[in-house]
C-alpha cells in the first residue's frame, strides 16, 4: 500500500501536469491566431519575378501639403497589368512604412489593375485600403492623386483612371474623395505639378 502523503503528492503532480498541458494548448492557439492575424494584416508585396527597373513615384507629403517625385528601383514583371500593380505596391510600401509622409493602413493594397485599350486603368483596391484610410478632404485627395500620377508617370499612354474596391464601385474613399469618377491623368498631373 502506498502511503497517504505519496498519494496526495502524485495526485497534485497529475493535476499540475494536466493544468500545464491545457495552458500550453491555450498559448499555442493564441500564438497561431496572432500569427495568422499578422500575416493577414501585412501589405501584399510586389512579385519578385522580373527585372529591376527604375520606378517614378509621386509621393504625397501631408505635413507640407505637397507632392514630390522620387525614383526608386523595383522588380517589375513584364506583363503590363502585373507591372502596373507592382508599381503601385512600391508606392504603397512608401506609405505603410513608418515614419510615413502620408500614412496608409498596414494592409493597404491594390488587388488588381485592369488596362482597357491601353488608355484606361481600373484600379481595384482592397477593402483594408479604404476601411483603414484616414478621413479628410486633403488626405483622401492626396491618396487618389498620388496613385493616379504614379501610374501615369510609369505608363505615359494612360489617359484615364477609375477606382473599384473589392471589385465594386464605391462612392468615396473615406467620405470625401470621389471614387466613382473616371479621372483624367493629364488633369491630375497638372494639379500635382501645382502642388510641388
Amino acid at each position: 500500500m502506498i502511503p497517504r502523503n505519496v498519494q496526495i503528492t502524485l495526485v497534485l503532480l497529475f493535476l499540475l501536469v494536466l493544468v500545464s498541458g491545457v495552458y500550453i494548448v491555450h498559448l499555442r492557439r493564441g500564438t497561431q491566431d496572432n500569427l495568422r492575424a499578422a500575416a493577414e494584416g501585412q501589405a501584399v508585396a510586389p512579385p519578385e519575378t522580373g527585372k529591376r527597373e527604375p520606378v517614378r513615384l509621386t509621393i504625397a507629403y501631408d505635413d507640407d501639403g505637397v507632392f514630390r517625385t522620387r525614383q526608386l528601383n523595383g522588380v517589375l514583371p513584364g506583363e503590363p497589368e502585373a507591372r502596373a500593380r507592382a508599381v503601385l505596391q512600391i508606392l504603397i510600401g512608401q506609405y505603410v512604412s513608418r515614419p510615413s509622409p502620408h500614412p496608409l493602413a498596414p494592409a493597404s493594397a491594390v488587388k488588381t489593375v485592369f488596362l482597357v485599350n491601353d488608355k484606361l486603368a481600373v484600379l481595384d483596391l482592397n477593402e483594408q485600403f479604404v476601411d483603414g484610410h484616414r478621413s479628410g478632404v486633403m488626405v483622401e485627395d492626396f491618396t487618389v492623386l498620388s496613385l493616379i500620377d504614379t501610374l501615369a508617370s510609369n505608363f505615359p499612354h494612360l489617359e484615364q483612371v477609375k477606382f473599384l474596391v473589392d471589385g465594386k464601385e464605391r462612392e468615396t474613399l473615406a467620405g470625401h474623395a470621389d471614387l466613382k469618377t473616371i479621372y483624367s491623368t493629364a488633369a491630375v498631373h497638372k494639379l500635382v505639378e501645382q502642388l510641388q
